[in-house]
């Protein structure tokens, strides 16, 4: 994943002596549909591509409750889709 153009935000629990602190960076992620979606917005999800995992959304409430799952177990499910 490419961070080179990440917003970096440092956590307000963060000293100003430079000690321990966490930086956390917010990243673009490019997400799809399904080709399967229709134009009217059925049911249908949005799937993103991370680097050790698949992240999984609502694609008719986009900003909404995100899944991040490992690309294991996402294989397993549409494994176990594909098998009925």
């Amino acid at each position: 994943m490419d961070f080179s153009r990440a917003q970096w935000r440092k956590s307000s629990h963060s000293g100003g002596d430079h000690g321990m602190c966490v930086e956390l960076a917010e990243v673009t992620v490019q997400w799809c549909e399904s080709g399967h979606s229709s134009q009217e917005g059925g049911e249908c999800v949005g799937l993103a591509g991370l680097p050790s995992a698949v992240g999984v959304r609502d694609s008719k409430n986009p900003q909404g409750p995100r899944l991040v799952v490992s690309r294991s177990a996402f294989g397993s499910l549409v494994g176990g889709i594909k098998r009925g």
